[in-house]
């Protein structure tokens, strides 16, 4: 109850606190990519992430974007994988989040195609993996025929 001069404002549950200067980050986590249901665990993991460490609602959804797609890529065309969240930060200090994403498949046979807006191998529009690189700040692929894929993509926070 509100004293006289005061309001009550409602909440929508706790808010965890954004990772702050002096507060460790969390341990890495490795989440499963194999069905359906394993894509959205991620999406709502990574979503989890960004709150986490401090991102606004656009960077938010930006990470998640990149993180679907990149998911989705290693369960459709990579047979299945693992993304990793880890906790980066720069040399000044500056947070962020690191998406490990890891596949089985085949590999990517021609990697300057693939990153090509419109290229599929598949049913989809083309814009998964040149996709995530504009959304993040840091990106990176190890890949090759018969060695699966290993995307690795960072977000930092603006100062």
């Amino acid at each position: 109850m509100a004293l006289p001069g005061e309001s009550i404002l409602a909440s929508r549950g706790a808010k965890r606190p954004a990772l702050t200067e002096d507060r460790r980050p969390p341990a890495p986590a490795s989440y499963p990519v194999r069905t359906e249901e394993d894509l959205l665990s991620v999406r709502h993991a990574v979503r989890a992430a960004t709150v986490e460490v401090g991102f606004g609602l656009v960077d938010q959804t930006r990470v998640v974007t990149a993180a679907s797609e990149l998911a989705r890529n290693a369960f459709v065309h990579g047979g299945g994988g693992t993304v990793t969240l880890e906790y980066p930060r720069d040399p000044r200090g500056r947070r962020g989040l690191r998406l490990i994403v890891k596949d089985e498949g085949p590999g990517i046979v021609d990697l300057d195609a693939a990153l090509t807006d419109g290229f599929t191998t598949g049913a989809g529009l083309g814009h998964g993996l040149g996709g995530a690189r504009r959304l993040m700040d840091e990106f990176t692929v190890r890949t090759g025929p018969g060695e699966g894929t290993v995307v690795v993509v960072t977000r930092w926070l603006a100062w």
